[in-house]
């Protein structure tokens, strides 16, 4: 029996191309993987699946704890199963099993330190061969090899594997408890196989862990080691991975740099950078960028040059990278950035076919993409859905739901149309939303059910009254009729008990949103209609005593809740609810010891609606404006959004202007801070026509032009001050020296 270990680099396509050569020339009778277990069952897909793919393992008893082992096409491990697939032979998972890593609390163990040995092995190795960089010694001594005898290749490995370890070992390393068990259990996986009566093994793992594996020490300690670890009950499949998951930058231990390069090499045998550098002209040109074929061709040839600089056989990726910016991004990086994104990462995203054993509520999933033909991508991209259509319409519900299941697929944008039809998302997939669908699972079989189970059990533990009218409006969205009765009941109990009136205003707006566009999902809202008719009710009638004595904060909130129920209100409100709203904000506006912005912002919502003549509103701002340190508040809500009223009405301009002119200077300073407040709410051009009304009336005085009786000409004009710098502004405005 011979026993062979080929220690790889876990997604290094050198290290693939030379374990398929290697199996190719041992004719192993028994192929040992590091991995779980778990995953040994799982090899029969192995030919039906698309990577990246990951194994996922969960434990259906403890929602939250779940593992991935990831594999891209150029994965060592997955070329292993790849070949055991096709030449018949059977292959098996060695390391520790999934159940017991998931039964784990204290994590993975302390991890060695960066610069240590065992932390990065490649870097001592290629700092032993006189390279800085370690990651373009592999690229040079491994990635870019071809040929050759491949088991020399894994020979010389181990050889120097052996030395780094006991280097560390004499530099003072020793292995976490927990990679002492990993390879203890890798060691029983090749004893179980030995007793088999296999001929041939071939044993595939990362390097480090060879010269563990190399010998077999006395079964009885590994057997002491593995004894009486904790074990959950695990379930184990495949799951869709993306390609930006197999970065380091993704938290991925195990993880590259460049998994788009590295997938680049394994499937291009010849001419590498110049393939490379017309994928990245391609890709610049589809984004209506400049990349001609000879700036191309420029690539390549600066590429190669700074590869034989730098002393190496053929561009890496570092030269290739350094000739793109140069050459076909002109030392741009905004489009380099492009590159790495979306080449030198990728967004690919495997995937798993539909006999892959799963949970119902992911099954449901995938079948109601099928049917909407909506499938899941790695990389964004900008849907604008039309609710009028009914595909449109269910991908809407579909992406709502998932939302309410802690799925994050899309985030809602603003669409292109202003209309009621109109949804914009934008859609990115994560492959950890299998997880979070098979921990939804115990809520229901299908998307549809789980999501209202959702929304009742929320509805049900909901403390905050505005959690439960939000609730309300994504039940609507999502198409939740099943959970409207209970979100609403709970709503109609929370409102009768709670006398915040301002939380009761705060609750309107989504209220006022669902029966207005629940119509365009075709969602049945006469629960919500018979919800917000109650509630305006104890607002109408609680308003003007839940308005007295607040402090500032509280004003603030009261006034936002006023408005937000204001536009609610004219949204959906019929003529009788109008007319009682109205009344109620008369009540606050007459009332004494109101908040002076709350009292300001009813007046102006009362003149708005002709419920105050301007005559009246004026006769009410100039008591304001009589009240000292209260004006500036009572003004900040009465022109609280729009300042078109202020440029309109000149009796109010002149009546704010003279309420300023006779501000005291210490009065002025303090009034200032607030004024800026208030008038910054302004638009733009409502600012600067305010600020020409401003200057007109300094020009002309308050009686008006010339014409009309005004001397045209202010009493402090000093001609001669004025004409020392007439000769200044007439140079530089390019003219001659006035004349005197």
């Amino acid at each position: 029996m011979t026993v062979t270990v080929l220690g790889v680099r876990h997604h290094g396509p050198g290290s693939a191309r030379a374990v398929r050569a290697a199996l190719t020339a041992l004719a192993p009778d028994l192929i040992l993987i590091e991995g779980p277990p778990e995953a040994g069952p799982l090899m029969r897909y192995v030919d039906a699946l698309v990577p990246p793919v990951a194994v996922l393992a969960h434990a259906p008893d403890r929602p939250g704890r779940a593992a991935f082992w990831p594999f891209a096409d150029f994965s060592p491990e997955w070329q292993a199963a790849r070949f055991a697939a096709q030449a018949g032979r059977p292959v098996r998972f060695i390391d520790l099993p999934a159940a017991v890593v998931l039964a784990d609390d204290s994590g993975t163990g302390d991890a060695p330190a960066p610069d240590s040995i065992s932390g990065d092995p490649l870097a001592w190795l290629s700092r032993a061969a006189g390279h800085d960089d370690p990651e373009r010694w592999w690229e040079d001594v491994v990635e870019h090899r071809l040929g050759g005898d491949p088991l020399e290749l894994f020979a010389a490995i181990a050889e120097a594997m052996t030395e780094l370890r006991v280097a560390a070992q004499a530099d003072g390393w020793t292995a976490s408890d927990r990679e002492l068990r990993r390879e203890a259990a890798m060691r029983q996986g090749i004893r179980a196989a030995s007793r088999e009566g296999c001929d041939q093994i071939a044993v595939i793992c990362g390097a480090w862990h060879v010269p563990a594996l190399a010998s077999l020490p006395p079964a009885r300690a590994d057997a002491d080691l593995l004894r009486g670890q904790p074990r959950v009950k695990v379930s184990a499949t495949w799951v869709p991975w993306t390609a930006e998951r197999l970065t380091y930058a993704s938290g991925y231990g195990a993880g590259v740099s460049s998994p788009g390069w590295y997938a680049h090499l394994w499937r291009t045998s010849d001419h590498i950078a110049e393939r490379w550098v017309a994928r990245v002209a391609a890709l610049l040109r589809e984004k209506d960028l400049a990349a001609s074929p000879a700036s191309a061709v420029e690539t390549v040839r600066l590429a190669e040059a700074v590869a034989a600089i730098r002393g190496r056989s053929l561009p890496g990726l570092s030269e290739l990278t350094d000739a793109v910016l140069a050459v076909l991004c002109q030392g741009d990086q905004v489009p380099l950035a492009l590159i790495n994104g979306q080449l030198v990462i990728g967004d690919e995203l495997g995937v798993v076919p539909q006999d892959v054993p799963t949970v119902p509520l992911q099954a449901d999933f995938e079948a109601t993409c099928r049917r909407l033909r909506f499938r899941p991508a790695a990389a964004y991209r900008e849907v604008e859905l039309d609710l009028r259509r009914d595909t449109d319409r269910d991908r809407s519900r579909l992406l709502h739901r998932l939302r309410l299941l802690g799925i994050y697929w899309g985030e809602v944008t603003s669409a292109q149309s202003s209309g009621t039809f109109r949804e914009g998302w934008l859609l990115r997939w994560r492959p950890e939303y299998v997880v979070a669908l098979i921990e939804r699972a115990r809520y229901g079989t299908t998307i549809g059910s789980a999501a209202a189970a959702v929304v009742t059990e929320r509805a049900g533990q909901a403390a905050e009254f505005s959690q439960i009218t939000a609730l309300v409006e994504a039940g609507v969205r999502a198409d939740l009729p099943d959970a409207l009765p209970a979100v609403t009941a709970a709503l109609e109990q929370r409102s009768a008990r709670t006398g915040d009136i301002a939380h009761l205003m705060a609750a309107m707006p989504p209220l006022a949103r669902v029966l207005r566009y629940g119509s365009v999902r075709q969602t049945d809202t006469d629960l919500v209609r018979g919800v917000l008719d109650s509630i305006l009710v104890r607002i109408c009638a609680g308003l003007p005593a839940a308005s007295l004595s607040l402090d500032e904060q509280a004003a603030a909130a009261m006034l936002a809740a006023l408005e937000a129920a204001d536009a609610a209100i004219a949204l959906v409100g019929s003529a009788e609810q109008a007319a009682a709203w109205r009344a109620a904000q008369r009540g606050v506006a007459d009332l004494a010891g109101a908040p002076p912005v709350v009292q300001g912002r009813c007046v102006r919502l009362l003149l708005d609606a002709g419920l105050l003549t301007p005559d009246e509103a004026q006769q009410r701002l100039a008591r304001a404006l009589s009240s000292g340190t209260e004006a500036v508040a009572w003004l900040e809500g009465f022109l609280r959004g729009s300042g078109t009223l202020l440029l309109r009405d000149d009796p109010l301009w002149n009546l704010l202007d003279d309420w300023l002119s006779g501000l005291s200077e210490a009065a002025f300073d303090a009034a200032l801070p607030l004024l800026r407040r208030s008038f910054s709410q302004f638009s733009g051009p409502e600012r600067r026509q305010m600020g020409v009304k401003v200057r007109a009336g300094l020009a002309v005085g308050r009686s008006g032009p010339a014409d009309q009786g005004g001397t045209g000409q202010d009493d402090d004009w000093d001609e001669s001050r004025v004409r020392r710098v007439l000769d200044v502004v007439a140079i530089a405005l390019g003219g001659s020296v006035a004349d005197e």
